[in-house]
């Protein structure tokens, strides 16, 4: 997600996939049982990753982040897996054809630009600190009130986050088997609830580097198949003004900056993301391999707008245009690439909601409950650790199968809270002005005026004026509530 992420293209973009699979011939639901065979292999492959990592646990620093042993290799596909959701596949797609390359500003573009500033200037930072969760640095920097707060804010985020997606795994398998939805979504619930629970992130690391291979396997044999069905000539035949990324007046500078700043402002301090970073083994690395998978989102994520594009030419008129791309799938690809094509989908799904299951349990059991348990052993905060991740898959579960309700949610779940996330991090992270008072109102504030903006008032830049109102706050906060001397509260030694 990350998410991570704007959940305002998610959930209907992962929702359109089975009705999509209704197009099929007789001839390609034959196919669908092997298919379906194929799926089972790679979840059970999934699962036996999770048993082998899951002998590497000992402490909760291995469970939370992976002993902060991740390298370059592992960092980078984790980081890009874990970001490229069901939603960069095909709801990408659907906006490029809809809109042209304009459309599909937040996706790629704005995701992956978020990943490389997030590399560039808080990686490292970050990484220095030395965190468990993201929810330590409010912690570190400011106090155990703020930790809380933060912690009420980012968990819903990723929590509706995941339960979108493990609605989109649901869809998948019932298309792809003719199972009741509600069966293939208690499945697609508990296996990756099972894996990420024994395996914590190192399990994760692991399964989004085989997912990860999937998806750019899966991607690049559509485009080549696409590309070598249609030939060169059909991207000659894009209309120009569909390959303007920016308006050229269509859109007003505010229109635009409010586009822009959702994916890229919104998910800068997506907790998804920032626990790749603390995982690194350096901070060469957590800065390198971060800009790594930023670069390999860009340039994979620009597969599913190119066949967007391209889908303009060869299929006009589709009444759902996000579901273009699996509709390119099944008329351009024979039933082992299609195949491939699933296995990538399913792969897109699956490594973002065991990030999203894994942030919302570790920052709940690490930094609410085991402050309340300062005898706890190391192998109590893992067990915590575990049970919290299995409840929230739980939770998870739920609401995908109560799904028109959480795909609402989602549509504003990246928006909702970050504005003040950003705020208290940018601060805190560069300067040593404000204090609890300030990081309280930037918060506060931040998320009243979201809700206010885009529910109550209808504001035509509700996320703009969330962060306004969050740094004019935090600044007010700061004078009328001077900090105590700032003393950084660093967390355990760096390892040499």
């Amino acid at each position: 997600m990350t998410p991570p992420p704007d959940g305002s293209l998610r959930p209907r973009a992962a929702s359109y996939w089975p009705a999509a699979t209704g197009h099929c011939s007789d001839q390609r639901r034959r196919t669908l049982n092997p298919l379906v065979l194929g799926i089972a292999a790679y979840i059970l492959l999934q699962f036996a990753i999770g048993l082998w990592v899951s002998r590497r646990i000992r402490t909760e620093d291995d469970y939370l982040v992976a002993g902060r042993s991740l390298g370059p290799g592992l960092t980078t596909f984790t980081v890009f897996a874990t970001w490229f959701g069901a939603e960069t596949c095909v709801s990408a797609a659907g906006l490029a054809y809809a809109s042209g390359l304009m459309g599909a500003s937040a996706e790629p573009f704005g995701y992956g630009l978020c990943i490389v500033v997030l590399a560039l200037f808080l990686a490292v930072p970050l990484w220095r600190m030395r965190l468990s969760t993201p929810a330590d640095f409010f912690r570190f920097r400011y106090s155990p009130a703020v930790e809380r707060l933060a912690v009420m804010l980012m968990v819903p985020t990723s929590l509706f986050w995941a339960a979108a997606q493990v609605r989109a795994f649901g869809h998948v398998l019932s298309a792809a088997s003719g199972l009741e939805i509600e069966f293939t979504i208690a499945v697609a619930a508990l296996v990756v609830i099972a894996y990420t629970v024994v395996g914590g992130l190192l399990a994760v690391a692991w399964t989004d580097l085989v997912q990860g291979i999937a998806l750019i396997v899966g991607l690049v044999a559509l485009a080549i198949s696409v590309l070598l069905t249609l030939g060169p000539e059909t991207f000659a035949d894009i209309p120009p003004e569909r390959l303007r990324l920016f308006g050229g007046g269509e859109r007003s500078i505010l229109e635009t900056l409010e586009v822009w700043a959702i994916p890229v402002l919104g998910s800068l301090t997506a907790a998804e993301l920032i626990t790749r970073v603390i995982a690194a083994r350096s901070p060469g690395v957590a800065r390198g391999a971060t800009l790594a998978g930023g670069g390999a989102y860009l340039m994979v994520g620009l597969i599913p707008v190119a066949m967007g594009l391209v889908a303009g030419v060869a299929m006009p008129g589709l009444a759902e245009p996000e579901q273009v791309l699996p509709l390119m799938a099944q008329a351009y690809l024979p039933p082992v690439l299609y195949a491939l094509f699933a296995g990538a989908l399913v792969s897109a799904i699956l490594s973002t909601v065991d990030s999203a299951l894994l942030v919302s349990g570790s920052m709940v059991s690490h930094n609410l409950v085991v402050p309340l348990l300062p005898r706890l052993s190391e192998r109590g905060k893992v067990r915590l650790a575990r049970l919290a991740v299995a409840v929230f898959g739980v939770v998870a579960w739920v609401m995908a199968v109560r799904a028109e309700a959480v795909y609402e949610l989602v549509e504003t779940a990246s928006a909702f809270g970050s504005a003040g996330i950003v705020t208290v991090v940018a601060m805190g992270l560069f300067t040593r002005f404000g204090g609890t008072g300030a990081a309280v109102a930037a918060l506060v504030s931040g998320v009243t005026a979201w809700i206010l903006g885009a529910y109550v008032l209808a504001l035509p830049y509700p996320f703009l004026t969330s962060v306004l109102t969050a740094v004019v706050c935090y600044v007010a906060g700061a004078l009328v509530w001077p900090a105590r001397p700032f003393t950084p509260q660093p967390g355990p030694e760096p390892l040499p």
